[in-house]
């Protein structure tokens, strides 16, 4: 092989991989001399990050868009277009100074007003934008000066420069606002080190090199193609075959055979992805506490692991994964099967019952998780029927019930990242009561007073002790409340060719190319 990765998605060699994988992968032109494909699970839905609610479409979107913050490969917040912030002494205004000389790739100066164009638009509930949520709290933005921006919130929110470094919190030209208006998903113009090329919705994102990127020397390459390559066994065959660069999420079961031959790294990075089943703590046989714990008891997570991850994750050790800000290590469960039986006859249940087993996915990872489950609880007497939904199933079924009391989820094996890098995106979407469907996730539908305070209480404190001590105690009460049948937090695994260096997926699940290179 030569020393380039990938310079061109070749027919027949697609076509070749995609006979031993059973599937195929259509040709594309021929790209640029330095072209990296990146070969990436799904499809895109949306190029506006601020309209997206996959970790994939966002990601994908930080080759041509920055924000003010971002987080390093450790989850350490960074500053990316800003310089500096400081936070009046009542929590409720954010005064942050921007870098200078940032042009964004439509020639437009970046400064103060491109900022407050971009949230005045997210915080406009006419936008009708998926991620209003994360941003209500803002009262107003104002521009200073051309280097300052001011952001003043409706109440103290200790979380917000967090929110800030959110991958959707990106600044987007405001000329080409003004431009494309609501088609501006489809031309983005931002700040970022590569320029958007194209999107073919059932093919490829392509972007090139921005030559006016503000950080000197960057980027080294020339052009991504992101390539949606849906079956896991061609993801695979397009790395053996040189056609792809890098390769995310890579199957598993065949990290060792791609590890052979020399060429590619297989590489198992940190993650703050927790996968759990959820539980209709307001439905029965959910509603009892002693079911849920027992649920927790009949599962071996150590066994589920090298089942179904291969041994690329570890047993959940928490509520909120290790690597989240103010994260509580308060487990594992024990794989207890007495334990189990003997609280569901305390429970009522003396002979097990039966239930429904969705998952809100389809691939084979989580098809082996579910059914692993359904092994399990069997053996305590649990009968649970498996699905697994597709994507309209789980926003029919799941995400678009209106009445806790009718809503026909039973128990739901998902995952959550919490992008923002801290406890309050980890817990609030997910168990605080505000958060039902189909306003937010909390699809167990659990509601613990002593556990919303904590979470309230949390976001008006900006004092480090205080907020460490709030939320142990909501991750406390939330464990041994087991709302959720906790399992697992995965590893990331991806795979790169030697001869690229400077990409990796972030603990959330995200990209990081700033400093792409290739041999």
């Amino acid at each position: 092989m030569s020393k380039t990765v990938l310079l061109s998605l070749r027919l027949k060699t697609a076509l070749a991989a995609a006979m031993v994988a059973g599937a195929t992968l259509s040709a594309a032109p021929a790209f640029a001399a330095k072209d990296v494909v990146m070969a990436v699970q799904s499809t895109f839905t949306t190029m506006d990050p601020y309209d997206a609610n996959d970790t994939l479409s966002q990601a994908v979107a930080k080759s041509f868009y920055e924000g003010l913050f971002g987080f390093d490969k450790d989850m350490k917040m960074i500053n990316v277009l800003a310089d500096s912030y400081t936070v009046s002494p009542d929590g409720l205004v954010y005064t942050i100074k921007l870098k200078k000389g940032v042009k964004f790739q439509d020639g437009t100066e970046f400064n103060a007003a491109a900022v407050k164009a971009n949230f005045d638009r997210v915080t406009n509930p006419d936008s009708k934008l998926k991620r209003y949520n994360l941003y209500k709290e803002i009262a107003k933005t104002d521009a200073v000066d051309a280097t300052t921006v001011k952001f003043t919130l409706k109440e103290p929110f200790s979380p917000f420069i967090n929110t800030l470094a959110h991958p959707s919190a990106v600044i987007i030209s405001p000329e080409a606002l003004k431009k494309y208006g609501k088609d501006i998903a489809s031309h983005p113009v931002g700040t970022g080190p590569f320029e958007f090329v194209e999107w073919n919705r059932t093919d490829h994102v392509k972007v090139k090199k921005f030559d006016g990127y503000w950080k000197k020397g960057y980027p080294k390459v020339d052009t991504i193609t992101f390539k949606p390559v849906v079956d896991n066994n061609t993801r695979a065959a397009v790395m053996q075959t040189g056609e792809a660069g890098f390769a995310y999420p890579v199957p598993y079961e065949q990290a060792d055979g791609l590890k052979t031959g020399g060429k590619v790294d297989v590489i198992a990075g940190p993650s703050i992805i927790q996968r759990y089943i959820s539980l209709n703590t307001k439905q029965k046989p959910f509603d009892n506490p002693k079911v849920r714990q027992a649920l927790n008891y009949a599962i071996n997570k150590e066994a589920l692991v090298k089942v179904a991850f291969s041994g690329y994750a570890i047993p959940a050790e928490g509520v909120v994964p290790k690597g989240v800000d103010y994260a509580e290590k308060t487990g594992p469960w024990p794989y207890n099967p007495a334990k189990a039986k003997e609280l569901l006859k305390e429970a009522g249940y003396p002979n097990g019952f039966e239930t429904v087993l969705w998952s809100a996915y389809t691939f084979t990872t989580a098809q082996k998780v579910i059914q692993f489950v359904q092994q399990q609880l069997a053996q305590v007497g649990i009968k649970a029927q498996v699905q697994a939904l597709e994507a309209g199933q789980r926003v029919e079924r799941v995400e678009s019930a209106q009445d806790p009391a009718t809503a026909p989820v039973r128990m739901y094996y998902v995952g959550w990242s919490s992008s923002t890098g801290e406890s309050d995106w980890a817990l609030r979407p997910l168990l605080a009561s505000e958060s039902f469907p189909p306003k937010l996730f909390n699809t167990a539908y659990y509601k613990n007073d002593a556990v919303d305070a904590d979470i309230s209480k949390a976001l008006l404190t900006t004092d480090r002790a205080e907020k460490a001590k709030l939320y142990k105690d909501a991750q406390d009460k939330i464990w041994a409340d087991a709302p959720w049948v906790f399992l697992a937090t995965e590893k990331l695994l991806y795979a790169r060719n030697k001869n690229l260096s400077g990409v990796y997926t972030m603990p959330d699940g995200s990209f990081n190319f700033t400093d792409i290179s290739m041999k």
